[in-house]
């Protein structure tokens, strides 16, 4: 007699499902705007992506991997990173960081950055550790962290208003050096530094940076440094690199990304680079999830490379032509903003600007003691009255400090002009529209 039969049809599972690491952070930023933006924007200036074309030389030679005689493109490579890639990624931070690199041991390869970060926190993070996140932050930073088993630890950049009715700069975002020596203690574990800063674009000078160094060194505190945005930085600025500074190397994991460098942001290619004695628990990770990263895409990247390589520093170098063109697309949306009344903070680099909505609230009525904070509510407005996508900056704070930042949304210029006028056409008319009513 079969037992099986006899059981109810209808035997759900009772049982949680869901795996405590979970728990709280279901909830994603991206998830409701990338559906609002599809929806409804006739411009998407919301997420963090060109809608120009990658560099000819890179697609070239994407298609010169796919259709060659290398068959073997088709397989898996090393795990860890296609030769080719890590190679040529130890020679260029041979030169960036002026020191000796092994491409086997100081580099890996990642899923894009985003998996780098994963790698990071899951090889270094311990139940009951301690990260120090700086605010605004690159919002998967926080849920990695706690998926770990750690503990957040937020610290603000504040804004200080600049003389003379000037605009505000991503510069005028600084931390107050007490108070972050007071958040380094004996469970601080990490902490996530960005430079250039996704949302604000605030490339940290040397003095801030020293100031992190010496705050890492004294507590023993690892520093993991998300660069994707190295090479797009403004009016003759530097990028430094903070494992360049004195006792840093040992303790830093850099983080770079191919999407960001390349303008091809779907590939996904993202490295790590760093000592052995930390990118080893990296790769114990990576081998455990992803194990291995697209060969053709790597070999790609590998190339664009190569040619960066020997171009490096001259007029012909992408890393010098790309920041050139975004400077403009970037001073271009900011003298739009201005003519329709928003308040643009300058950003040093990186592909955003965050704008303040104050003179455009009247739009959007407010609502007291509400769990949405207002910019919240006025992106949403906007992308489903006037077609333009934007990000509220509030999603780039905790959950403490959401209500701290309100009144900026953040925009993309990584765009074609185009799509740039489009926006500003859109502004434009709202601007006209507020005028007459």
């Amino acid at each position: 007699q079969n037992h099986f039969l006899s059981l109810p049809l209808q035997a759900k599972m009772s049982r949680p499902v869901q795996a405590r690491r979970l728990e709280g952070i279901d909830k994603n930023i991206w998830v409701e705007f990338v559906k609002l933006a599809a929806t409804y924007s006739k411009v998407n200036l919301g997420q963090g992506f060109p809608d120009f074309p990658a560099p000819d030389f890179l697609q070239e030679a994407l298609r010169g991997a796919l259709g060659g005689e290398k068959h073997m493109l088709h397989q898996y490579t090393r795990a860890f990173g296609h030769p080719p890639l890590v190679n040529v990624l130890a020679q260029f931070f041979e030169k960036l960081l002026g020191r000796e690199l092994d491409p086997m041991t100081n580099v890996m390869v990642t899923v894009g950055a985003y998996q780098a970060l994963f790698c990071c926190f899951q090889a270094f993070v311990d139940e009951g550790d301690e990260v120090i996140i700086i605010e605004p932050f690159f919002d998967c930073y926080e849920p990695m962290v706690k998926m770990a088993g750690g503990t957040p630890v937020f610290v603000p950049l504040r804004p200080k208003a600049p003389k003379d009715g000037k605009l505000m700069s991503s510069a005028d975002w600084q931390l107050d050096p007490a108070e972050l020596a007071s958040k380094f203690g004996a469970k601080t574990k990490a902490i996530v530094l960005n430079s250039p800063n996704n949302p604000l674009g605030k490339v940290f000078s040397r003095g801030e940076l020293e100031l992190l160094a010496e705050l890492c060194v004294k507590h023993d505190v690892l520093c993991i440094s998300d660069e994707v945005y190295e090479w797009l930085v403004y009016d003759g600025r530097q990028h430094i690199r903070i494992a360049s500074l004195p006792g840093m190397w040992d303790r830093t994991v850099i983080i770079g990304s191919a999407g960001k460098t390349f303008s091809a942001t779907g590939w996904k290619v993202g490295w790590t680079v760093g000592p052995d004695r930390l990118l080893q628990h990296l790769r114990t990770v990576h081998q455990n999830s992803v194990y291995h990263c697209a060969t053709i895409a790597q070999e790609a990247v590998a190339q664009g490379f190569q040619r960066e390589l020997k171009l490096y520093g001259t007029p012909d170098s992408y890393f010098v032509q790309l920041p050139r063109e975004l400077q403009q697309k970037r001073d271009w949306l900011v003298q739009s903003l201005i003519a329709v009344g928003m308040k643009p903070i300058i950003p040093e680099g990186t592909y955003f600007l965050v704008a303040d909505i104050s003179e455009f609230k009247s739009d959007v009525r407010d609502v007291p003691n509400s769990d949405e904070p207002y910019d919240y509510r006025f992106a949403k407005w906007m992308v489903k009255n006037k077609g333009l996508a934007a990000i509220p900056l509030s999603a780039f704070y905790s959950e403490a400090h959401k209500n701290n930042h309100t009144n900026f949304i953040r925009f993309c210029f990584a765009k074609e002009e185009a799509t740039l006028k489009a926006a500003s056409d859109i502004l434009q008319k709202w601007k006209q529209e507020k005028g007459s009513s």
